[in-house]
């Protein structure tokens, strides 16, 4: 499947949606912030745990552990109980396995996390998702991303007969992702931001809602002939 975009349809791909997303994107508090630490938080929080439950928890859990280090020092029961009510708890232990590796095991003073996607994926429990978003969204390094979310907008967009959830349908939506990608890592923190606002707010997994979204004219899915759907 080929990944090249026309560089006017990228254009105005990108024009399109950062503009929605500036009139549209919720007031979110993990978006009110460029620290590093508080970013991961929200983002392993934001893991298969629906917004409206972490907005509330997200913030109960920075006022006891403000920074890595009070989770490296911290008992691992303690940290898992903070996120109590979250589930998926593998997320609470790899984020203290985490504060332990970057803070020398809570002894040293902390070191800032990497700034760049790559120096991010080393770190224990850290994937391809998250190390895009803390390099985006903290340091507004031009790091592309996928999610659920992502992954389905640019699929419906872009390739319609490609499946995401398959190892060449990744392939594919993290090629795209890369294609469009604004030039600065300002606009991509814009632009990252928007895309998973999309994905969540108008081009969902249940519904399509093709007339309300910004870069109509630009999808394959929404150009289809009538009785066609998007994949």
């Amino acid at each position: 499947m080929p990944t090249t975009i026309d560089p006017a349809v990228k254009r105005a791909f990108g024009r399109k949606l950062r503009a929605w997303y500036r009139r549209n994107a919720r007031d979110l508090p993990w978006r009110r912030t460029r620290d590093a630490y508080q970013i991961l938080v929200s983002e392993l929080m934001l893991q298969q745990t629906q917004v409206s439950r972490v907005v509330t928890r997200y913030g109960e859990f920075l006022e006891e552990f403000p920074t890595l280090g009070d989770v490296a020092r911290a008992r691992p029961a303690k940290v898992m109980e903070a996120w109590d009510g979250l589930g998926y708890y593998a997320r609470a232990k790899n984020l203290h396995r985490l504060a332990r590796a970057v803070t020398d095991d809570g002894r040293a003073p902390e070191r800032a996390l990497p700034s760049h996607a790559e120096g991010l994926r080393r770190l224990p429990g850290i994937g391809a998702y998250t190390a895009g978003a803390v390099a985006s969204f903290a340091y507004e390094r031009r790091a592309a991303l996928v999610d659920t979310n992502v992954a389905r907008v640019l699929g419906r967009v872009f390739a319609p007969r490609v499946n995401p959830k398959t190892t060449k349908g990744q392939r594919t939506v993290w090629a795209l992702a890369r294609a469009l990608l604004p030039r600065t890592g300002r606009a991509t923190w814009t632009h990252n931001q928007a895309l998973m606002e999309l994905g969540a707010l108008v081009c969902t997994a249940r519904v399509a809602h093709c007339a309300r979204c910004p870069v109509r004219s630009l999808c394959r899915s929404a150009a289809k002939p009538p009785g066609g759907s998007p994949t």
